[in-house]
């Protein structure tokens, strides 16, 4: 297969190797242009503005005679791209097709393009039979590009069986930038294993892994926390010839300090340093954002003086990794102080630095000043977004500002961000918190009709809020209902229920829905033992208990909390249920 035309280029890898782009345009030389007349349409589409300006000019363009060369055409789709209409593209691509003007594979690609970033990678593919039918040749690019956007619309297995058979049927060879796109797309959804076996591939034919797929890799690893592998990986590099650049050393020191290895983080640094490699504010970024999050903030501000006197100023990412730091330390008035340094810097604080500050007040019950900070948002020009309002609402609920909560989420209606799945469970927990059970299942009906919107965590949280409001009849419904509808319950739907059944002393049908749960592959758990427990003390069958206890004992399960507080205060009620229990008097014994 001949290599792809140096007309294309690839738009570069970002930083962090994590979104690998295979390129978004063709870019059209002016060597392409017909000097003969068409110069005029280049320099007009080079000032082409805004979509109505591109438009007519097509429109131009098509009526003249003779027409304008294709690569002209190219360069405006390619203009109208770079603009994002891509739906745009599509549409006077097909206008140009019913008028019969000529196309080659430059404007087949930017349309397969235009589709993908539409996220209608099945609408690209039907693009492939104009290739066959005028003749023209697939490239990589072609593929590349499909690959792309099947992966955007999370098709892995699509993806997958698209690579496999180019190279089964060598329909074209893969290059660097599709191993990229495959190997990104597989290690950023979990793949890790499959995205090392292509690496291998890769060497076994003619393409050879660059440093680029070795940072794929190598990101990867450090992500599932197998560092040693990934250290190993960075070694091979070297042997081979490969350098690793600051993106390879992030990924490593990212996924070092996930796992508190300090002592290795220094290591890493002064490789870099051997090899002229200087940390950038995202490598240090990543180091300070580690230690406040084991609660460092003091060693993080001192390794952000470091950062500052060796040139490299902090970004708002990094004040916003110190604020977080205090606030999980609960020192909110430093977080504000940091936040406050911030703007006197000049540096406009985004949506993340006023939600860690507004969650840190809601959690401390500070609403008054936790309203002030939203409310600011707005002046500053930003848009708070489905967090920051999800964030307010739970903490209006915490303190019991109920008609607070409803009306302003009924702002968040009208003027905000459209609620997401997270939004609608911290009303659905508020309304049933405090009762609100007709008003919680209303909103549950509504949500239901749109089952784009629901998930497991979702029915976990109807049925819980029946159980505790005494609905253990229509809970159990909506239990029933979760096998027709195609949602497995998991662990915490089947304890709920089980808690439900207890509190009700309905012993019978909580072991029943044990059995069932055992049955379906979820396993019991601590807190399943103790709600049984809790259940058999409440209603003083300690005979029953003493069953459960050494079964709970024998699989390595402990009292929680609240059970050793009801067996003690059982047992202060009628101390003989000691002599009842030989283990609990053995024990009192030692």
């Amino acid at each position: 297969m001949k290599r792809i035309s140096s007309s294309y280029s690839y738009k570069g890898i970002s930083h962090s190797c994590s979104a690998i782009r295979a390129y978004s345009s063709c870019h059209i030389n002016d060597k392409f242009i017909s000097v003969k007349g068409k110069l005029g349409f280049n320099s007009k589409i080079e000032k082409v503005k805004c979509l109505d300006e591109a438009v007519t000019l097509f429109h131009q363009m098509v009526i003249m005679k003779p027409l304008p060369s294709v690569p002209v055409f190219c360069k405006l789709f390619n203009t109208i791209l770079n603009m994002k209409h891509y739906s745009a593209v599509v549409s006077l691509f097909r206008e140009m097709r019913k008028l019969g003007i000529p196309i080659n594979a430059f404007i087949l690609n930017i349309v397969i393009n235009s589709y993908c970033l539409m996220h209608r990678a099945d609408c690209a593919f039907s693009v492939l039979p104009i290739y066959l039918k005028n003749g023209i040749p697939f490239s990589v690019v072609t593929f590349s590009t499909l690959l792309r956007g099947i992966f955007a619309e999370n098709k892995v297995k699509d993806a997958v069986e698209l690579f496999k058979k180019l190279v089964r049927e060598n329909i074209c060879e893969p290059n660097e930038v599709t191993y990229a796109i495959v190997m990104n797309g597989l290690s950023k959804r979990g793949h890790t294993q499959k995205t090392f076996s292509l690496l291998r591939l890769m060497e076994q034919g003619n393409t050879k892994p660059d440093r680029c797929i070795y940072n794929i890799v190598i990101d990867a690893f450090c992500k599932d926390g197998n560092l040693d592998v990934a250290i190993n990986l960075l070694d091979e590099m070297k042997r081979k010839g490969i350098p690793p650049n600051i993106v390879t050393y992030s990924s490593l020191i990212d996924g070092l300090c996930k796992l508190g290895q300090w002592e290795n983080v220094r290591i890493l640094f002064s490789d870099m340093v051997s090899l002229k490699i200087y940390p950038d504010v995202r490598t240090f970024t990543t180091m300070i954002d580690g230690l406040c999050k084991e609660g460092k903030v003091e060693d993080a501000e001192e390794v952000m003086r470091h950062m500052t006197d060796k040139g490299v100023e902090p970004d708002i990412i990094t004040y916003s990794a110190i604020m977080d730091g205090y606030c999980l330390r609960g020192q909110l008035d430093r977080a504000r102080r940091v936040f406050d340094f911030m703007i006197d810097k000049s540096i406009k604080p985004n949506i993340i630095c006023y939600s860690i500050l507004i969650n840190r007040y809601c959690k401390k019950k500070k609403l008054v000043e936790a309203m002030q900070l939203f409310h600011e948002i707005s002046q500053k020009g930003s848009k708070p977004n489905v967090v920051t309002y999800t964030t307010i609402l739970q903490g209006l609920f915490e303190v019991g500002r109920i008609g607070d909560a409803k009306e302003f989420f009924c702002e968040m209606l009208s003027t905000g961000p459209v609620p997401d799945l997270y939004t609608h469970c911290t009303l659905l927990n508020g309304y049933f918190k405090y009762g609100l059970v007709e008003e919680a299942m209303s909103l549950f009906h509504k949500l239901e009709r749109k089952r784009e919107n629901t998930n497991i965590i979702f029915y976990n949280i109807i049925i819980s809020g029946l159980c505790k409001n005494g609905k253990l009849d229509k809970a159990r419904a909506i239990f029933e209902k979760l096998f027709l509808i195609g949602f497995l319950p998991n662990t915490r739907t089947y304890n709920t229920m089980i808690k439900g059944f207890c509190l009700e002393g309905l012993f019978d049908e909580a072991k029943d829905m044990l059995r069932r749960m055992e049955n379906n592959g979820c396993l019991s758990d601590n807190f399943t033992y103790n709600v049984f427990v809790q259940g058999f003390l409440s209603c003083s069958k300690i005979s029953e208990m003493k069953t459960f206890m050494k079964e709970m004992t024998g699989r390595g399960f402990s009292f929680d909390a609240t059970t050793a507080e009801l067996l003690v205060n059982v047992i202060g009620e009628s101390p003989c249920i000691l002599d009842m229990i030989p283990e609990l008097h053995a024990e009192n014994k030692k």
